[in-house]
């Protein structure tokens, strides 16, 4: 109000710099809910722009884009219409079409259009928002960083939650959505997983310049150093700001050199997915959404997007709402093998919907989708959101049959990867196995208190900690000692060539020698150890001291997810290490910096070494991440904390079926699991784990 009263002082009530001072105020009493003050200052502007030599500038555009929004929040969509159609001509007309600013116009467009019920408007301009959009991230890819890449990606979330809104609505009234199915499914193809791709295929690339070389090496070296300060509590870390500052803008400039090396992430169609589906086969993309209706709401629904061979347009099945599943995270049980349980049985009914009756987790996930698959076999599919959380080959259909039992169920980061697969060089025919480590510095060192592992959303806060458990306290696990000789005598007798890690020799260093230097990563890959993966602390409001180690406090997820290697206990009690070694807390950021990209299956016989942050399109931030930015095809890691002997024996099984048996790696995964549940185990100890390619 006084920068309004000196402008108009000044300047007069004719000048553009007062009808600036207007437009934000009009803002401000929008935002207070004073619509009648809103309303006028919004037209006052607007009046001011047109009488003067700017009205068809951008700064009258934004006013337009303003007014359109006052009147979309009032309902009156015809008005909506008219302001944000002016805003976008005005745009087009000095921007061009290509720019973000009048994508964003036609975006707001739709809005008006869908709510007036002129939805073949409302495709078009999704469209065309939607191809400037995937143009400018494309574009950004060859001059940002990671870090800013990922910045800048998340500002399109809010366009998936409006394709998403707009296909649950239309579907809830039966109106024709199939362009939009097809335009969400397209999205999909696109934005999931963006940033990891880019990611893996800057990690892994071999520049053929010389000059690439040196700043992968440079970028190597900036990172290595990092990785070193962020090991350490933050009241000790030194120069953390410049060596950011530093791998950020080195990996700007690789991106600038190599950004000729290939194209930038393929464009992928949803026809293209089809194109690749056999009859009995479908693609599912799960997808989840905050619900953008004309009445505020905060739900987030999930729903699922179908392709099967032949598919004329994918079809939209809306499935539950979030806080429907996220409570079946959240137990009363006192026993976690109690708690799983209730959830992958039929018996206990352990999924609960809110203000609905008990559901189990089939009626709330997969009975929506029984009519679209019948008669599929094989379904590969995409999980988002807290579906990540559960594993689908568990889920009980009746007394006597599971998902798995019905259907070959294949995860995949995305569907896309049916059309371009994981590479897999296969230079060798070898494996390295890590187990039966030693966890203490010294032998002799007797350790007192047992440690809580890990927390993960939901999960039970135990009073004590079964320490046969991956994810007890960090005590020598001797069925990992007896999985890794087994499973050698496996590889060996199949012909692979082992290398086998066990004790105190089981060190970080000699995981990160792994495909460093060029040299080829080995074919297998199995890791049996403890794994840790913590909860951001600023999502429970929990305070963190500068003493405590990064990797329970860091606003970096991939810092707090891991894995413990030899003489780990000692940096995770916070202890002093051996100088001049690795502390032996593997982060799932230090793996990402890995090649694996000659790796075929990682192995993670290891506690809730699936889960992390779950972030929009991008998935789990977590070490299923680091693996597959590393190059790794298939990845086995677990959802919860896995008794010790169960998986030893999961594990033998799962590898004589695939080596002796010759089965496909999926296929002899889930006969593996199959074979313990037919043995008499009950879900705790068989379905703790999961197959992502």
């Amino acid at each position: 109000m006084h920068a309004k009263e000196l402008t108009e002082k000044a300047l007069g009530k004719s000048h553009s710099s007062y009808a600036d001072c207007i437009h934000y105020l009009a803002k401000v009493y929008h935002i207070k809910g004073d619509l009648p003050k809103a309303e006028t200052h919004y037209r006052l502007a607007e009046e001011i722009i047109q009488g003067g030599e700017l009205k068809f500038s951008l700064d009258y555009a934004e006013i337009e884009h303003s007014l359109g929004e006052f009147y979309l929040s009032t309902h009156d969509f015809q008005m909506a219409e008219s302001k944000f159609l002016n805003s976008a001509e005005i745009q087009s007309k000095i921007l061009g079409d290509r720019s973000d600013t009048y994508g964003l116009s036609l975006s707001s467009l739709a809005l008006a259009c869908e709510a007036l019920g002129k939805f073949q408007e409302t495709e078009k301009m999704l469209d065309k928002a939607s191809a400037i959009k995937r143009k400018s991230l494309s574009n950004a890819q060859s001059f940002l960083s990671q870090k800013e890449l990922t910045n800048f990606t998340a500002t399109f979330q809010q366009d998936g939650f409006q394709l998403a809104s707009f296909l649950y609505s239309r579907h809830a009234h039966n109106k024709n959505y199939n362009v939009l199915a097809a335009q969400h499914y397209n999205y999909t193809l696109f934005y999931k997983g963006y940033i990891l791709s880019s990611a893996a295929r800057l990690n892994n690339v071999i520049s053929n310049s010389e000059q690439g070389k040196q700043i992968q090496l440079k970028l190597k070296g900036y990172s290595r150093r990092l990785v070193a300060e962020y090991a350490k509590p933050v009241s000790e870390q030194r120069g953390v700001t410049d060596l950011e500052k530093k791998v950020n803008d080195t990996e700007k400039e690789l991106v600038r050199v190599l950004f000729g090396f290939g194209d930038p992430i393929k464009q992928v169609d949803w026809k293209d997915v089809t194109a690749q589906l056999k009859p009995t086969e479908a693609a599912v993309e799960f997808i989840h959404f905050k619900y953008l209706s004309n009445a505020k709401s905060d739900s987030i629904l999930y729903g699922a997007l179908i392709l099967k061979s032949g598919s004329i347009h994918p079809q939209f099945v809306p499935l539950f709402e979030e806080k429907s599943l996220d409570s079946l995270l959240h137990s009363k049980s006192d026993r976690k093998a109690d708690y799983v349980n209730s959830l992958y049985t039929l018996e206990d009914r352990g999924a609960v919907a809110i203000q609905a009756s008990k559901k189990t987790l089939y009626e709330m996930i997969w009975k929506p989708l029984e009519e679209e698959l019948s008669g599929i076999k094989t379904i590969y599919f995409s999980p988002s959101g807290l579906l990540h959380r559960i594993n689908l080959d568990a889920i009980p259909i009746n007394e006597t049959e599971t998902l798995a039992d019905r259907f070959s169920l294949i995860e995949l980061n995305s569907t896309r990867q049916l059309v371009i697969p994981t590479q897999i060089k296969n230079l060798g025919n070898d494996a390295v196995l890590y187990g039966g480590i030693q966890f203490e510095l010294d032998s002799t060192f007797q350790h007192d208190e047992p440690m809580l592992a890990s927390r993960s959303r939901g999960e039970l806060s135990f009073s004590s900690v079964d320490p046969t458990l991956r994810g007890g306290s960090w005590n020598y696990l001797a069925g990992t000692d007896r999985e890794v000789n087994s499973i050698e005598k496996i590889l060996q007798t199949s012909g692979l060539q082992t290398s086998l890690k066990k004790g105190y020799s089981a060190t970080e260093e000699s995981f990160k020698n792994i495909g460093a230097n060029n040299s080829a990563s080995p074919r297998i890959l199995h890791i049996a150890t403890h794994g840790y993966f913590f909860n951001d602390p600023k999502t429970k409001n929990e305070s963190s001291l500068n003493t405590d180690p990064v990797f329970k406090i860091s606003d970096h997820p991939m810092l707090r997810s891991g894995l413990i290697m030899a003489g780990g206990n000692a940096a995770w009690q916070g202890k002093q290490t051996l100088e001049g070694r690795e502390d032996g807390i593997l982060t799932a950021y230090e793996i990402s910096q890995m090649n694996l990209s000659n790796t075929e299956l990682v192995v993670l016989s290891a506690c809730e070494t699936g889960l992390g942050d779950i972030q929009g399109n991008e998935g789990v931030y977590g070490l299923q991440r680091a693996f597959k930015i590393a190059g790794a095809k298939y990845l086995i890691m677990s959802l919860w904390q896995v008794p010790d002997k169960q998986t030893s024996l999961l594990m033998t099984t799962f590898y004589k079926k695939w080596l002796e048996n010759k089965m496909t790696i999926p296929d002899a995964f889930h006969a593996a699991q199959k074979e313990l549940r037919e043995i008499g185990l009950d879900p705790y100890q068989w379905a703790g784990f999961v197959l992502v390619e």
